[in-house]
């Protein structure tokens, strides 16, 4: 097994955007566990499978294939050849994926996923679960965090330049509950691993939190 680096946080902590300019400066390959969960969420909107018929969610998650391409300009993601990297952001998949992430199969197929595609390889993956479920003995350990209305407004802000149609108190109700719904799940829920080291990025700005994360992962390099 190759250097893995664990990312968690709650929605909007500054994840994703922290984890691929990590990556880049280190030249460590980007693992995004969001995005697999949101493919899922995706099919079960495409196919007009009810919430309720977790039968199906499952059989959708054992046979979907994901694909995602990391490129300097962001990833871009395919969901059974097709590429659906804007539509996995869409309000519609947005309400949905943490129940449909909830479903222990669901949660188990794309652990197993998250799991092959970082065999063997220098990675930096993020998500709510990967310092305390999929990689427990990742080699670095890193747990982001934010008020929930710094997170609200970065969320909004990132909506916007995506063209995506959310107002603020939609975004900040729907992480609220995201936030709610993540703490109680029987698997894979979102907390703090023990050995992990908590940044709190609410009072600063990305840059900022590269440069601190940078100097954790090279302390542990040494």
């Amino acid at each position: 097994m190759g250097f893995i680096v664990g990312i968690d946080g709650p929605a909007g902590s500054g994840k994703g955007t922290v984890t691929k300019k990590v990556a880049n400066e280190l030249g460590l390959i980007n693992i995004d566990t969001g995005i697999t969960y949101r493919c899922v969420a995706l099919e079960v909107l495409n196919q007009n499978v009810s919430l309720e018929d977790t039968d199906k969610i499952i059989e959708i998650a054992r046979n979907i294939k994901i694909d995602i391409d990391n490129t300097p300009n962001g990833d871009i993601v395919y969901l059974n050849g097709k590429d659906v990297t804007k539509d996995i952001r869409s309000k519609e998949v947005t309400k949905i994926v943490s129940p449909v992430s909830s479903i222990k199969e669901v949660r188990y197929s794309m652990v197993d996923m998250q799991r092959k595609l970082a065999e063997g390889k220098d990675i930096i993956m993020e998500g709510r679960d990967i310092c305390t479920y999929v990689f427990p003995n990742a080699d670095v350990k890193i747990y982001l965090d934010a008020s929930i209305e710094e997170r609200a407004k970065r969320r909004y802000k990132e909506n916007q330049e995506k063209n995506i149609d959310m107002t603020y108190e939609e975004v900040y109700e729907n992480i609220k509950k995201r936030d709610e719904n993540d703490k109680a799940k029987e698997i894979g829920a979102l907390k703090i691993a023990s050995d992990s080291i908590v940044v709190d990025t609410t009072s600063l700005s990305i840059d900022e939190v590269v440069e601190k994360i940078i100097n954790i992962i090279k302390q542990n390099l040494k």
